[in-house]
């Protein structure tokens, strides 16, 4: 009767999550059975949309019906954790989340898992290795934990596509575990070794240990590979194609700045789309899932940061402008697609350049012994030290360094402690066979995404197999794809429109996107700013990005040289990029921002532009004298710290230049110097900010 009963209590709340007709599978229920009732480890492989995070959402639940502590679930996404702290809330599960974007909430978030007040707590993996909460907070839930959850378990292995140091710290969260608390590991892509290695590392392997693992076929999708030839015939293609793709969808690309570049193309020709990468706001990607979730743009073009977690059943089509370097990759990116619809198009647009972006990123992998050497022998045991004190003393970029210390400190050669890192003297082995074959399990993923473009067979058969599909029937076909159905789309390209998109993507010149929406916690930081900002700028531009190929290496060899009068060849590109900029008012009066490091760098350009342009040169908006410096990482803290950085300017002083303001850096980031600068130079009765910088990070 109790195992029953207990059916009947998942079901009620399968309904309060997903609806009234949803019904709870039997494969599921064993889940929650092992669970709840066993209080056994388990580790599910679902495909996606399977309904992984309605069986840990029920088992808390009745979990903490019968007594036990909260659950844990680590979760690498910002979108999942938003997602499901909403899906939580409908079934009367009281969730709460602690992750980068909402820092001004995590004390109260702290004392409500001491009161019990919580019955879910979601973190992020990079939380698990913080001071504070390692010491603080996760003794105690690992000591009151109902459920631990691991959720996208296959970035707890280096051997998946999606490998995350901050995830090793789960092995010691699992050690502290009480034997009675149950553990469950959930992902959609995981091929053996995968599976493995997740298993060993989580603790979730032996004989008591569920495995659940499904078939990864997906009935809605047909996919396609379509060669139509260099970036920018690709991009013409997809300007051609867009509007025939069916409802709205996912234009995923290999790179920030082709997300940017081809985001901009598609507006300039009329698309509705925006970009989302890595790079943008916490704020602004909740709004633009919330478009595309409510069909307000046709697609989101996007990088691999639009991924896991984000749930739109009824997605039309994904298509990829460049390959994945892995096929699991691929797979975990296409099921996005196509999951309440009867059919959704996948499409590769493959590039020969692509096996140059691998190449990239296998270069920033786990690095050698010698340069992890460096990094034990800068370590002292007794004063911590930052990473960017540690960066030039090691030869390593900030991503790379991060990763070697969180994988040392997993290790126990290094500890994070407040104000850095120390070193704790235990000895260090350097696993050298085992980064071996990683690299060469990584070169074989690749060769099979290159053989997956020029199969003939089932491509759906061919991704399966990939992902060690235990229910993939030898010869079997999807029936649905290119290669089942011999429907091929189109690759020509029409010359003009393709040599037209050429031009627009070599052009000197890139959009930067306003911000639109504030950070949240900003009034609990003594700034009374919240929702969408309405007094910021417009959309402004950049002579190009200190990554671009062609102006990149002038820009930062200009920007790290002396502060000195701005070069002629400069002001050329600066006058072509704002010959070509479709302002809808132009500009009447430009404005120097104040700069410690480039003074005369931007005011000389600034009184280049006026001169050329027959604009009012309105001077240098000054800093305020007690301005404070900007420091912080974080969105919150760093709109706290610009707000007040600047003098107002005179009022009458713009009113003369009667028209919109050209506002000139040298460099801009993250976005919030201008967007907080525009404000004042709007309250000074500016009609409008148009923002102009020589270059932008990315």
């Amino acid at each position: 009767m109790y195992g029953m009963a207990t059916r009947e209590q998942a079901q009620t709340i399968l309904e309060q999550l997903a609806g009234p007709q949803a019904v709870l599978r039997d494969d599921q229920w064993t889940a929650i059975e092992a669970l709840v009732v066993q209080r056994r480890r388990a580790l599910v492989v679902q495909r996606t949309g399977w309904g992984k995070s309605a069986v840990y959402f029920i088992a808390a639940k009745l979990l903490r019906a019968s007594g036990h502590g909260p659950t844990v679930i680590v979760s690498p996404l910002l979108a999942l954790m938003r997602n499901q702290v909403q899906a939580a809330d409908r079934a009367g599960v009281r969730a709460a989340t602690i992750n980068s974007s909402n820092v001004t909430d995590w004390a109260e978030i702290h004392e409500r898992v001491r009161g019990g007040d919580l019955d879910v707590l979601l973190v992020s993996p990079e939380r698990l290795n913080n001071p504070d909460f390692r010491d603080q907070v996760l003794p105690a839930l690992a000591h009151d934990a109902g459920l631990v959850v691991v959720d996208e378990a296959h970035c707890v292995s280096d051997w998946g596509h999606d490998f995350r140091p901050d995830y090793r710290r789960i092995r010691t969260l699992i050690a502290e575990l009480g034997t009675d608390v149950p553990v469950l590991a959930t992902t959609a892509t995981a091929n053996d070794r995968v599976v493995d290695d997740v298993a060993s590392q989580l603790g979730v392997g032996g004989q008591d240990t569920l495995v659940l693992r499904g078939g990864l076929d997906r009935e809605s999708l047909r996919l396609s590979v379509v060669k139509a030839g260099n970036p920018a015939q690709r991009a013409a293609w997809l300007a051609a194609h867009i509007d025939s793709l069916p409802g709205s969808g996912i234009v995923y690309t290999l790179t920030v700045a082709q997300a940017n570049d081809v985001a901009a193309l598609l507006r300039d020709q009329g698309h509705p789309v925006a970009s989302y990468t890595g790079a943008t706001e916490t704020s602004e990607r909740e709004q633009l899932e919330a478009d595309l979730l409510d069909n307000r743009v046709k697609a989101l073009i996007a990088t691999s940061a639009l991924g896991m977690g984000f749930d739109k059943p009824d997605l039309g089509f994904v298509v990829h402008l460049g390959a994945p370097s892995s096929p699991i990759a691929y797979y975990q990116q296409v099921g996005r697609a196509g999951r309440s619809t009867a059919s959704a198009e996948v499409v590769l647009l493959p590039g020969h350049e692509d096996q140059d972006v691998w190449r990239y990123f296998s270069s920033v992998a786990f690095p050698s012994e010698a340069m992890v050497r460096n990094v034990i022998d800068a370590l002292e045991s007794e004063r911590p030290q930052s990473t960017p004190a540690l960066e030039p003393l090691v030869d390593l970029g900030r991503t790379r360094l991060e990763m070697v210390l969180k994988v040392l400190d997993v290790d126990g050669a290094v500890r994070r402690v407040k104000g850095g890192w120390i070193g704790t003297g235990v000895p260090w082995e350097y696993d050298e066979a085992r980064y071996r074959k990683l690299d060469e399990a990584r070169k074989r993923e690749q060769q099979a995404m290159l053989d997956y473009q020029v199969t003939d067979g089932c491509r759906m058969a061919f991704l399966r197999g990939q992902l060690d599909d235990p229910e993939l029937a030898e010869g079997e076909r999807c029936g649905r794809c290119d290669n089942c159905t011999g429907k091929q789309y189109d690759a020509s390209v029409d010359p003009s429109s393709a040599e037209d998109t050429r031009q627009r993507l070599m052009r000197p010149g890139v959009e930067i996107a306003p911000r639109k929406q504030w950070p949240s916690g900003l009034a609990k930081l003594g700034v009374n700013l919240s929702g969408k900002i309405g007094d910021g700028p417009a959309p402004g531009r950049v002579i190009g990005r200190l990554t671009d190929l062609g102006w990149g290496a002038r820009l930062r060899r200009l920007l790290d040289e002396p502060d000195a009068e701005v070069p002629a060849e400069v002001v050329q590109a600066a006058v072509k990029v704002l010959a070509s900029w479709d302002w809808s008012t132009r500009p009447t009066a430009v404005l120097a921002m104040d700069s410690e490091r480039h003074p005369v760098l931007i005011r000389s350009l600034a009184r280049e532009l006026a001169r050329l342009g027959r604009l009012t040169d309105l001077g240098t908006l000054q800093y305020a004298p007690e301005r404070r410096p900007v420091t912080a990482a974080n969105s919150a803290y760093r709109v706290a710290a610009l707000h007040g950085a600047w003098l107002a300017p005179d009022p009458s002083v713009i009113a003369d230049a009667g028209g919109p303001v050209l506002l000139v850096d040298d460099m801009t980031d993250t976005g919030w110097t201008i967007t907080m600068a525009a404000r004042v130079v709007r309250s000074a009765g500016a009609s409008e900010v148009l923002p102009f910088a020589l270059a932008s990070t990315s």
